[in-house]
C-alpha cells in the first residue's frame, strides 16, 4: 500500500508517509493499533509513532481507551467540504427524502472518481434490505446502478480505459464481459435508467437514473452532453431483488433525479 502512494523514484515525503497513515484504515479495519499502522504503512515504528501523535493532535486519527486508532472527525469535517459533494448533497437532500418516502428503501447518491463510484449520501429505512455500500464508500463502474449511469455517459476515452481492465465478479450475475457491458450502457444512455439485478449482492436491485448540472472544466465528472450540461452524479434506490417492480420504480427515481438536476442549475 506504501509503495504505491510513494512511488518508486524517490524516497517517500512526510506527507506521502502521514498519507500511508490514513490509508492503512479502511471499512474492514477501521481500527488499528500503533504497530499495526506502522506495518500496513510499511513505516518503522518509531516514524509511526510520531507522525501517528501529531495526526491525533490535530484530530485527523483518534485514540480509544484501548489504545487502537480510528479516523477523526477533524478529518470528517475537512472531507466533508469537498466541493463535489457540498453542494450537491445539500441541493439533492429534500428529493433523496422524497424518494425514500416512496419507496422506504435504501436511496443513495454517488460521483464518479476514477474507476469507482464513490457514494456521497444515503438515506436507508431500518426495514430496508442491507446493501454493501456506504457514505464514503467506493464500488466499481460495472457493477452498481450508479456507477453503470456514471461510465455510460462518460466520454468514450474513458469508457475504454475501463472495458480493458478486468472486471471484477462480484457474483454470478455481475456482467465482466467488455462487449455485453458496452450494450448495456447503450440502452443506459438510450433509456436514461440503469437496472442491476444481483450484480453486487445477490439479493439486491439497484434502479438508477442520471443527475445532470453545469460542466466544470475539462472532466465535469461526466461528458457534455447536448443539452450543454453534465452527469455530475446519479441517484439509486436499492430493494431486494425477488419480486422487485422495476418497471414501477423507474419513474419515481427518473423523477427525483430531475429534480436534483433542476435544483443544480442544468438546463431542462
Amino acid at each position: 500500500m506504501a509503495a504505491i502512494l510513494w512511488g518508486m523514484e524517490s524516497a517517500p515525503s512526510v506527507t506521502s508517509k502521514a498519507l500511508a497513515i490514513l490509508a492503512a484504515f479502511t471499512a474492514q479495519q477501521p481500527s488499528l493499533t500503533l504497530s499495526e499502522i506502522g506495518r500496513r504503512a510499511g513505516l518503522p515504528l518509531t516514524t509511526a509513532h510520531r507522525l501517528v501523535g501529531e495526526l491525533t493532535d490535530w484530530g485527523a486519527l483518534e485514540r480509544d481507551d484501548a489504545g487502537r486508532y480510528r479516523i477523526g472527525l477533524r478529518l470528517w469535517e475537512v472531507a466533508s467540504l469537498a466541493p463535489r459533494s457540498l453542494g450537491l448533497r445539500e441541493r439533492a437532500m429534500p428529493f433523496l427524502e422524497d424518494l425514500y418516502e416512496v419507496t422506504h428503501e435504501n436511496v443513495q447518491l454517488a460521483v464518479r472518481d476514477g474507476f469507482e463510484a464513490v457514494y456521497v449520501e444515503r438515506i436507508s429505512g431500518r426495514h430496508a434490505v442491507s446493501v454493501v455500500s456506504r457514505v464514503g464508500g467506493r464500488l466499481p463502474l460495472h457493477a452498481t446502478g450508479v456507477g453503470q449511469v456514471l461510465l455510460a455517459y462518460a466520454p468514450a476515452e474513458f469508457q475504454d480505459q475501463v472495458l480493458a481492465t478486468t472486471l471484477k465478479a462480484f457474483t454470478k450475475f455481475t456482467i465482466v464481459d467488455p462487449k455485453r457491458l458496452r450494450q448495456v450502457l447503450a440502452e443506459v444512455r438510450r433509456t436514461g435508467i440503469a437496472v442491476c439485478d444481483r450484480m453486487v449482492d445477490p439479493g439486491t436491485l439497484s434502479v438508477a437514473a442520471p443527475v445532470f448540472g453545469p460542466a466544470e472544466g475539462e472532466d465535469a465528472v461526466a461528458a457534455r452532453v447536448s443539452t450543454g450540461a453534465a452527469v455530475v452524479a446519479a441517484l439509486s434506490v436499492v430493494v431486494p431483488s425477488e419480486d422487485a417492480d422495476r418497471v414501477g420504480l423507474a419513474p419515481a427515481v427518473r423523477a427525483a433525479a430531475r429534480g436534483i438536476s433542476r435544483a443544480l442549475g442544468a438546463a431542462p
